[in-house]
């Protein structure tokens, strides 16, 4: 179990990395792109790709210091002390000792869908934040499954992560609508045509629509990065939940019982869906359309738990049922 559990966070670390490098790789060749297209110049590519770099930077500066903040406050969430909610408040310092990280501050969500998320900008400054459904559906061994997976994520500083990943592909797609606009209107196109008439303009006409197609694309294909990013950070919070725990039973029935819950997180929405232990948005619910997933399949990640811990996969019946939920 030990030589599968470290090889599998060991690729997902690798791959969470690998993607992060893409991603800046799409943003450095599209501010190439545009700076050259629009100038016909190396330099100016190389200086739009520095004023993209200003423009993330200032975001993900503004979003370390106070993006949790407006996580918590659009969510509604309430924080709570042993008084109030001693079994969650106990078994999250359990867990918090297991992982050796600070306690993180404990809210809950007046809502009746099981769920949970953790936010912040390291372990120092994290909040938790579980759904009342949770706490009245869960009994222990359940809630630790799911309060370990979301303080592996502290642990694993996949809320930083996810936080700049959110905001590189962010300023992909801002970059990208500027560019689309500008063009549209004619600032960009007015100056690549008076560059082609004095002469030296192929090179620069064939990068521009490069960069008019990057454009469209990029945005796109960044997204898409950014899910595969958080579905591998998802796999490895849920081995590092069998690891503080010791019981990939307990996180595999939670993730069961909260795929096949019907109830509705009400309070969750397109920018916060990503954060939550289980995609919030049901595939029956009309705000789902036209959403691509934000987590692994429950299929898979009950799979792999189970692979942990020398199981055979779900049964196709079982597989097919949670496979229409999720």
């Amino acid at each position: 179990m030990a030589g599968t559990f470290y090889s599998q966070i060991a690729a997902n670390r690798r791959n969470s990395f690998l993607l992060m490098l893409v991603l800046v790789a799409v943003l450095a060749l599209l501010g190439f792109a545009i700076g050259y297209g629009t100038t016909g110049t190396a330099e100016a590519g190389i200086g739009w790709l520095g004023i993209f770099g200003i423009v993330a930077i200032i975001s993900s500066v503004a979003s370390y210091y106070s993006g949790d903040k407006v996580v918590l406050g659009v969510s509604k969430a309430r924080r709570v002390d042993a008084t109030s909610q001693p079994q969650l408040i106990n078994v999250v310092t359990e867990l918090t000792l297991a992982a050796g990280i600070p306690m993180p501050a404990v809210y809950t969500i007046d809502d009746s869908a099981p769920n949970a998320f953790a936010t912040g900008r390291d372990p120092k400054h994290a909040s938790i934040a579980v759904t009342t459904g949770l706490l009245q559906k869960m009994d222990r061994e359940e809630l630790q499954g799911v309060i370990g997976h979301e303080l592996s994520h502290v642990r694993n500083y996949d809320i930083r992560y996810s936080l700049l990943v959110g905001v590189m592909v962010g300023t992909i797609a801002l970059v990208a609508d500027f560019f689309l606009r500008f063009t549209f209107w004619g600032g960009f196109g007015g100056r690549r045509s008076s560059s082609d008439r004095e002469g030296g303009g192929g090179l620069q006409v064939i990068i521009f629509v490069l960069a008019l197609v990057l454009a469209v694309l990029a945005p796109i294909f960044a997204r898409l990065v950014q899910l595969a990013v958080s579905r591998q950070r998802e796999y490895m919070a849920d081995a590092s939940s069998v690891e503080l725990t010791r019981n990939p039973q307990g996180l595999e029935r939670a993730l069961a019982a909260i795929s096949e819950d019907p109830e509705v997180l009400e309070v969750a929405n397109r920018a916060t869906q990503h954060l939550y232990f289980t995609n919030p948005i049901k595939k029956f619910e009309q705000r789902s359309k036209g959403l691509f997933s934000t987590h692994p399949p429950i299929v898979d990640r009950i799979n792999r738990l189970r692979a942990l811990s020398g199981e055979q996969p779900l049964d196709p019946s079982v597989t097919a049922e949670l496979a229409g939920l999720d």
